[in-house]
């Protein structure tokens, strides 16, 4: 039976015309399904790095500002990244993290609502610090939060949603939730939406422009590379920017931000998203990690994504013992990200003994291991492994 899967993943491998994209990645021998967490680091990364340090920081030094680009690396790194999310140009800003610009777009989206709608709805499912952060928001601005499942928020909407926070991809499951769908029910109830991008942007469509999104934010240390802890990004449809009112108004979002003046003017655009002082060093690693997608097509992308997952789990069901896992992500591509989670009773020393032997993924508790399959890098023989790897692992745990 292995030999059967091992040929088909060669054949696989060798049909697949993103295949030559791995070498631009710094990897070894290990299967690597953990790119949902932390992407791998693109190899031409370091020497750039290296140049910011000892050229632009170490010889330049303050000159870089304007000499090296420093000041607009921004705006001009959110345009880097509009195409992969399916937004023009000029509506996505880098800077800050995850959590804070969720902060920033729920408070924004709460003021830009209309008068007399004072419910946030957020997805019940959604990462801790979504929640969190939404529920702080709610309690700032005097609204209601309303703690939803995905499925039910067209019943949940009304006459008092002001805004919707929703995940395109559950980091839990890998459920592809419908942007489209309920990104039409929010704005036919009159409320604005707000999605996170952080599991979907890099790995699947995403059409922020096209399916009238009004706010998004995503990372960009997955399925993007950036490196750990690189700077996240917000969008805020060209619509709406003219009524964007921060909640974190800082100096380089001033219209004038050397005036040094008491009172605040934003500035125009994307601009508007911006806090304080750009972390320079992490964003302009960031920026040279988004060279891997120069003339990559994110439905290209897309179209290995779903061919990979279907393929291990083809591979798991044939090589796990029977009942040892279920999965929980959906078996519909239109329902599926780019990650497979399995039910698993003892999930943690299983993922260990994983990682001991070369397949690395991880582990939500208390039951689902997840494994993240990066099209940019991985490929089928890496699929047949892990699922074999996976199955031997299990087999062995009940002979224990």
């Amino acid at each position: 039976m292995s030999e059967t899967f091992a040929a088909r993943a060669a054949a696989l491998d060798a049909a697949d015309q993103l295949a030559d994209l791995r070498k631009l990645f710094t990897l070894d021998d290990t299967v690597y399904l953990d790119g949902n967490s932390l992407g791998a680091l693109p190899a031409h990364v370091p020497a750039r790095v290296q140049e910011v340090l000892t050229r632009e920081w170490g010889e330049l030094r303050i000159r870089s500002w304007d000499e090296s680009g420093w000041w607009t690396a921004p705006e001009r790194i959110g345009d880097r990244i509009s195409p992969l999310v399916g937004a023009a140009a000029g509506q996505i800003v880098v800077g800050d993290s995850t959590s804070v610009n969720v902060f920033k777009a729920v408070v924004a989206a709460s003021r830009l609502a209309p008068q007399g709608r004072d419910e946030i709805l957020v997805d019940a499912t959604t990462f801790p610090t979504d929640g969190y952060i939404a529920a702080s928001a709610a309690r700032m601005t005097g609204h209601r939060l309303v703690p939803v499942a995905p499925a039910e928020v067209p019943d949940a909407l009304g006459a008092r949603t002001a805004a919707v926070l929703l995940n395109h991809v559950d980091y839990r499951t890998g459920r592809l939730h419908d942007l489209p769908g309920l990104t039409a029910a929010v704005h036919a109830a009159g409320g604005l939406a707000v999605w996170d991008l952080c599991h979907s942007a890099g790995a699947l469509p995403v059409g922020l422009d096209e399916h009238g999104v009004d706010l998004a934010v995503g990372c960009t240390y997955k399925y993007l590379n950036g490196g750990p802890g690189s700077p996240a990004y917000l969008y805020v449809a060209e619509r709406h920017q003219a009524a964007f009112d921060s909640p974190l108004p800082g100096w380089t979002s001033h219209a004038d931000p050397f005036g040094m003046a008491p009172g605040y003017a934003p500035a125009d655009g994307a601009v508007r998203g911006r806090v304080g002082t750009p972390d320079i060093l992490s964003m302009l690693a960031l920026e040279a990690s988004l060279d891997v997608w120069n003339g990559v097509s994110i439905e290209a992308v897309r179209a290995k994504s779903l061919a990979l997952t279907d393929f291990f789990l083809e591979c798991v069901a044939a090589y796990a013992p029977e009942g040892r896992v279920t999965s929980i992500t959906p078996d519909a591509h239109a329902e599926r990200g780019s990650q497979v989670a399995l039910r698993c009773a003892d999930a943690e020393p299983v993922m260990s003994a994983l990682i001991a032997r070369g397949v690395v993924g991880d582990l939500r508790r208390p039951d689902v291991l997840r494994f993240g399959f990066t099209p940019l890098y991985v490929g089928f023989a890496d699929v047949e492994r892990a699922a074999r790897v996976l199955g031997e692992v299990l087999g062995e745990a009940l002979e224990g």
